[in-house]
């Protein structure tokens, strides 16, 4: 997968990586994909919630350890 931006958000709390992706998103071109490194349990509902709200798609999630990995592509 080729990621054009990567943010790692570990350590904060809702609603911080939603905002800290939303800005970065907003600086990318159509189609570039967004790489959200978090710590928080709640990102994983919050970032399926933000890719409905907003029309960018979510097109992977993963948990590593306690980490969970957010990858959204601009729309």
């Amino acid at each position: 997968m080729d990621v054009h931006k990567e943010l790692d958000t570990r350590g904060l709390n809702c609603p911080l990586p939603i905002l800290k992706a939303k800005k970065a998103l907003a600086e990318m071109q159509s189609g570039e994909l967004l790489r959200v490194v978090a710590t928080d349990p709640g990102s994983l509902r919050d970032f399926q919630a933000f890719a409905k709200q907003t029309g960018n798609e979510l097109v992977e999630q993963q948990t590593l350890d306690k980490e969970f990995v957010h990858v959204l592509r601009r729309r």
